[in-house]
């Protein structure tokens, strides 16, 4: 498709030499009617050897490789059409990936006319560029590197190292400048990050230094013009100037080369800038770790070209498996994006049955469910309605009193009900022994705890604003005539005042059950029960757990009062008419059997502490002995309580520990004041770790009478109840689950983990022994063959929770089964200055010791958060038609993310995704 005139324009750069020497020839370009372009080749000498700087030679001649560059001139603009070897030249991946990169980039410029002599200028820029890039390729390949690169460095390169994440451009610069600037309209060092928008100031200090020193800058200030010149160098989004200005960071005493020292102060700079106190703490020893990679020769320095070797790597790609190969892949991920791009509907109807159908898809238990209950308190209420519209007592009290008994017969069907979806035992034997599970949503028990209890409150609204604003006034207003037929349910004397209501029996059995339903409601909403209310004073006691769970209490004092409300009755005499009793038995026996069996089992099976540890984070691990008959699930949870901190309180916590595990463990943050209680009480038995063990504070007790500190005794008591059932323990039933765990929330992750890892090896036995896999794991009860775990925490501390199953996990898991992927979302991303070093330190660290620097663990750590639309597209790929089970345990922000990304990739590929999450 080339269009060869004559000849073409062009220079012949040598990439190892600074001389550029125009091309000598006729430039004609076959013009068309309708494209007013024309394209001509014209070779690139670019030499790629090995040798050193200052070692060319003319006879070397014979071992340059030549590129041919072709361009796309127009009347006003060149572009870089392709780039590819010359004639009988081997194909490089390097000068591949460049070509592409240039190719699909725009950059064209505008001439100063349509002469031709503006159109040569800037063939002569373009080919300058291609050059440049060429020759950072051939100074790359004439240093020997021995990391195992997968991409080039020019592709690398182009990404660049950003020095702010976004910036906000120069007008927003200046505004700040005006704003912060003072003597003289002069910025001081202090002030620099934060006019620049960078929040690291000691960061964005060393960056003011290094740009000082480019420009012999002395003193702590600078004027609007060399803010300028420095915002013009930190914006540049070429990758060599950013280079350089990295490497002046480094190089603090400006000399061009880099010593262990400085390496040692820009990696202890750089994780400071990351909140990375581990490797703070160890910055001497990384930076030899960096000096014996770059400086083999022992040296004692490295230079800028050192640097720009171990910048450009990239990290490996891990290989797909099961895929049909890379183009394959890359073809079907480009599809399914284009395909999961969203259409909007022009037909209303349509759109509106589209969603409607979508939304019962993914929810059509819950609405069975809610739909059966309001067609019960629907009933329930016009049934009494009807009813009393046909009594005498509707012509004094006329609608109000069918509205008050109405609002009491759906208040007594909910205040029933709602005692049931908290009746753990009963649900986790239903879920686990009978089909139920499959229609009814048991994972939202709580969340329908919820919505009955705002029918209580709708019902116990028209029943009291009924009464006391309609029905009293109306009574007491009425004429003799009229108050005749009231003489059997109210006395031979009309009631004189409005206090006769309110002191009988029924009245002040109801005020007090609203005035104590008031309390219980408010303190149960999010806001007090998570402590995000701030009360002056004493009233900060009525936020928080503590007094959520007190007056949640409250119920045994209002069921005792509705029970006796609901006996002495205006209108009501014969006991069979009286209802209230009729429904309160049986939910109340079986909720009173609920918790004697809590109580009887957790007395009759005690647990004693095996080790308790104080992790960073504020996390406290307790690991207890397994009590006889104590089975569970992965992905169920426990009720811990401890007498030390308070003998009422029972508090849930997920199972960390396998199933088939000897203990039963439990990792626990502090998030309350109960947490935070039972944390001091353990810290004071604990004591720093020994020989190298994880944690801040440990203790372990050791049966064999062997050297233990300290003696069970001397920890404090702990009760366990449980186990119950939880949505992570139905991952059993895909073949291939996504566990997504937000900091603490990785909790139930840890146990499905181990127990996946545990089930292969029953599975497939032990190989080295010889004995066969475990015949009580069958295929069909443990359908799970692929799994893959993201984490996400903030702190780098967290990894050390499970720091042992990582590694477990790291060295056990042959076949691949489980991907582990852990996130530190403190780091700031790749391709960023200020976790630049950071990425290459981990990159050296895993390759010589096969550890990572952030976690301490075998798995190497992400840094930022995870594209979960990109995790979602992956697994669809290698998973196709496929039931994938995600499962999410942590704080709200990301469920509407996870399940929106669920529904769009089932109803768009043929992976099904079917999300729960965990009731935090």
């Amino acid at each position: 498709m080339h269009n060869h005139g004559g000849g073409g324009a062009g220079d012949i750069v040598q990439a190892g030499g600074e001389r550029v020497v125009p091309h000598s020839g006729p430039l004609v370009g076959k013009r068309s009617a309708t494209r007013k372009s024309a394209r001509f080749a014209d070779s690139v000498s670019a030499p790629l050897r090995a040798g050193g700087r200052g070692n060319h030679h003319q006879g070397d001649d014979d071992d340059n490789d030549y590129v041919e560059v072709t361009l796309d001139v127009r009347d006003d603009s060149v572009a870089v059409h392709s780039v590819k070897p010359a004639a009988g030249g081997e194909e490089d991946p390097d000068v591949t990936l460049l070509a592409r990169a240039l190719e699909t980039r725009s950059s064209s410029y505008a001439g100063r006319g349509t002469h031709g002599g503006g159109v040569l200028r800037n063939a002569s820029t373009r080919i300058k560029q291609v050059s440049q890039e060429l020759r950072k390729i051939a100074s790359v390949k004439r240093r020997p590197s021995r990391i195992d690169r997968s991409k080039s460095a020019a592709a690398h390169a182009l990404k660049g190292l950003k020095f702010i994440s976004k910036p906000d451009g120069w007008p927003a610069v200046e505004k700040r400048f005006d704003e912060l600037a003072e003597n003289g309209g002069l910025l001081h060092r202090s002030k620099f990050g934060k006019c620049i928008g960078m929040k690291e100031l000691a960061f964005a200090g060393e960056l003011f230094d290094a740009l000082a020193r480019r420009r012999d800058i002395s003193g702590d200030s600078i004027s609007k013009a060399e803010l300028l010149e420095f915002w013009d160098q930190i914006s540049d989004t070429s990758f060599d100037s950013r280079l350089q200005t990295f490497f002046d960071m480094v190089d603090k005493d400006a000399d061009g080369r880099i010593t262990e020292a400085e390496v040692g102060q820009i990696i202890g700079l750089s994780a400071a800038a990351n909140d990375l106190k581990k490797i703070t703490e160890r910055t001497e020893e990384y930076a030899r770790l960096i000096m014996e990679e770059l400086d083999p020769d022992n040296l004692g320095y490295i230079e800028l070209s050192n640097l720009e070797t171990l910048l450009l790597q990239a990290p490996p790609t891990q290989p797909t498996r099961g895929g049909s190969g890379t183009t394959s892949s890359r073809n079907l991920s480009q599809m399914l994006s284009q395909h999961l791009k969203p259409t909007t509907e022009p037909n209303p109807l349509r759109r509106w049955y589209r969603r409607a159908s979508y939304f019962l898809e993914d929810n059509w238990r819950r609405c069975w469910v809610i739909i059966l209950w309001f067609s019960i308190c629907a009933g329930l209420f016009a049934w009494k309605f009807v009813q009393y519209r046909r009594r005498a007592v509707f012509e004094v009290m006329g609608y109000c009193v069918c509205v008050a008994k109405g609002g009491a017969e759906t208040l007594k069907f909910n205040m029933a009900l709602v005692l049931l979806p908290v009746c753990r035992n009963t649900i986790t034997w239903l879920r686990n022994r009978t089909a139920a599970g499959r229609v009814v949503p048991f994972d939202d028990n709580l969340n329908f705890h919820k919505v009955i209890a705002a029918g209580i409150t709708v019902g116990a609204g028209m029943h009291i604003i009924s009464h006391l604003a309609c029905d009293f006034p109306r009574l007491l207003h009425a004429t003799e005539e009229e108050y005749e037929p009231m003489k059997p349910f109210f006395g031979d004397v009309k009631p004189p005042n409005y206090w006769w209501f309110v002191k009988g029996t029924e009245g002040w059995t109801g005020l007090v059950m609203l005035a104590l339903m008031a309390v219980a409601f408010t303190l149960a909403t999010p806001w007090f029960r998570r402590g995000r209310v701030r009360l002056p004073g004493p009233l900060s006691r009525l936020t928080g757990f503590n007094a959520f769970w007190y007056t949640h209490h409250l119920f045994i004092i209002v069921y005792a009062l509705l029970i006796v409300h609901g006996h002495f009755l205006y209108l009501t005499k014969k006991w069979q008419k009286k209802s209230t009793w009729m429904y309160l038995a049986a939910p109340m026996v079986m909720y009173a059997c609920e918790r004697l069996a809590r109580a009887l089992r957790s007395s009759v099976r005690p647990v004693k502490i095996l080790k308790v540890a104080v992790y960073p984070g504020n996390v406290l691990s307790l690991r207890f002995s397994k009590p006889q008959g104590f089975r569970c699930k992965s992905g169920q949870y426990i009720f811990v309580n401890c007498a030390a901190v308070s003998p009422f309180q029972w508090h849930p916590f997920s199972i960390t520990s396998a199933p088939h595990d000897d203990y039963i463990s439990v990792h626990i943050r502090t998030l309350g004041d109960w947490t935070r209680e039972l944390k001091s009480v353990f810290e004071k038995v604990c004591r720093p770790p020994t020989d190298g063990k994880s944690g801040l504070l440990r203790a372990e007790y050791a049966g064999d009478g062997g050297a233990a500190m300290p003696s069970p005794s001397s920890f404090p008591t702990v009760l366990i109840d449980g186990p119950y059932g939880a949505p992570a323990q139905d991952y059993k039933q895909y073949d291939v689950v996504l566990l997504v765990g937000l900091g603490i929330g990785a909790t139930p992750m840890i146990s499905i983990i181990k127990d996946i890892i545990n089930n292969m090896k029953r599975l497939d036995g032990d190989i080295e022994s010889g004995s066969p896999g475990d015949r009580s794991v069958s295929a069909a009860s443990f359908r799970t063959r692929r799994a893959y775990f993201y984490w996400v925490t903030r702190e780098e501390g967290s990894f050390d929770w499970f720091r042992g199953v990582m590694d477990e996990v790291a060295e056990s898991d042959k076949k691949g089964i489980i991907e582990l992927h852990n996130y530190c979302t403190s780091v700031y991303e790749e391709g960023d200055a200020r976790s630049a070093l950071i990425a290459m330190l981990q990159s050296l660290n895993h390759a010589k010791h096969g550890v990572d620097v952030v976690s301490g663990t075998r798995v190497k750590t992400h840094f930022a958060r995870p594209n979960w639309r990109k995790v979602y597209k992956d697994i669809a790929l290698k998973h196709a038609g496929q039931r994938v089970g995600v499962f999410y345990c942590g704080a709200p922000v990301l469920i509407k993310e996870l399940r929106q990304l669920a529904q769009d990739f089932s109803r768009k590929t043929s992976t099904k995704f079917e999300f729960h999450k965990e009731n935090f």
